[in-house]
């Protein structure tokens, strides 16, 4: 009955630490984005290092601009890579001694 008991308790106590938490709403200069694409629930605007926790308006376009720019370039260095992979070269020399793109 000891072992039974002590298992009812854990359970009990288990179940306790996943019961959600009552937290005071803040208002902080994070709630300016939370309107933003891209925000979505349950997080909301996440910004885990703080990069905008001052809510410049300006910095928080650079940021979006730098990020869309870097991951375009990132997708067309992936394209690259695996045309490179698939063994399509392109035509030609790549300097005027004649060494070729295929050649390297």
């Amino acid at each position: 009955i000891k072992m039974k008991s002590a298992i009812l308790v854990s359970l009990i106590a288990s179940a306790a630490a996943f019961a959600p938490a009552n937290q005071a709403s803040t208002s902080t200069a994070l709630k300016a984005f939370e309107n933003e694409l891209g925000a979505q629930p349950p997080l909301g605007f996440f910004d885990p290092l703080n990069l905008v926790a001052d809510g410049d308006e300006e910095k928080f376009a650079r940021l979006r601009y730098v990020e869309l720019k870097h991951g375009r370039i990132c997708m067309l260095a992936t394209a690259g890579y695996l045309v490179q992979e698939a063994g399509i070269r392109l035509p030609g020399a790549i300097n005027y001694s004649g060494l070729g793109f295929a050649d390297v």
